[in-house]
């Protein structure tokens, strides 16, 4: 005994701590577009990137697998998940009915802080002139108007299609003409008045129209899904 309690971190503890950095780093990067569709993931270059042994690093991919954006394959290797065209229009069409309903759970639950950053949101977007960060207000804007739900299992299916489709709408920005930006824009504001009007049926039909546009919008380009 040495008289006083170790308090250092076990390594269980030092392996989730180095999971979750990496998982972190490695989500952000794919998300940007670092990383391609279908491109391989190599664990031991991921290990010298990163700083950290491959035990980590298996694991922060298997929690990047849960959120869509990693396929692992047994014995084989991981790469970035990829849809093809088929694919691409299931996951929206999942989307067209799922999030009009957490939209209109999350609606109530929406505090007056939140409703009053929808606005400025929309004509950050409004102005912005690089994919990345309108992808990223995008984003943040849509979460938030469901960040009123109390629902786990429905928010965590909804990001995860989120991921899936993140290079798609990332496509879809950059085939955007000046009149689907405009499109765009007017789908945001609408949505954001139905929610500060407190109209959960109206704003159901906006974002129902609003993820549609997409999905017909990349069925019409076939050859962004042999491009990515």
């Amino acid at each position: 005994m040495t008289g006083h309690e170790d308090r250092s971190p076990t390594t269980v503890e030092k392996t989730a701590g180095s999971a979750g950095r990496i998982a972190d780093a490695l989500r952000a990067d794919i998300l940007s577009g670092a990383f391609a569709p279908g491109e391989r993931i190599r664990q031991e270059v991921l290990a010298e990137r990163y700083g950290a042994s491959r035990l980590p690093v298996r694991d922060a991919l298997r929690a990047l697998e849960a959120e869509g954006l990693v396929i692992m394959v047994p014995n084989t290797g991981a790469w970035v998940a990829k849809l093809s065209l088929e694919e691409c229009q299931e996951v929206y069409q999942v989307r067209e009915r799922v999030e009009p309903l957490l939209l209109r759970m999350s609606m109530p639950g929406l505090d007056a802080e939140t409703r009053d950053r929808l606005l400025p949101l929309v004509e950050a977007m409004r102005q912005e002139p690089q994919v990345e960060e309108f992808l990223r207000l995008d984003r943040e804007f849509h979460m938030l108007t469901y960040s009123g739900a109390e629902s786990t299992i429905l928010g965590d299916l909804v990001e995860r299609l989120w991921n899936t489709t993140q290079h798609y709408r990332r496509a879809f920005t950059l085939l955007g003409t000046e009149r689907t930006s405009r499109t765009v824009h007017l789908e945001h504001e609408m949505l954001a008045l139905a929610i500060l009007r407190d109209d959960p049926d109206g704003a159901e039909r906006v974002l129902l129209g609003h993820i549609s546009s997409t999905r017909l919008e990349l069925s019409r380009h076939p050859e962004v899904f042999h491009r990515l």
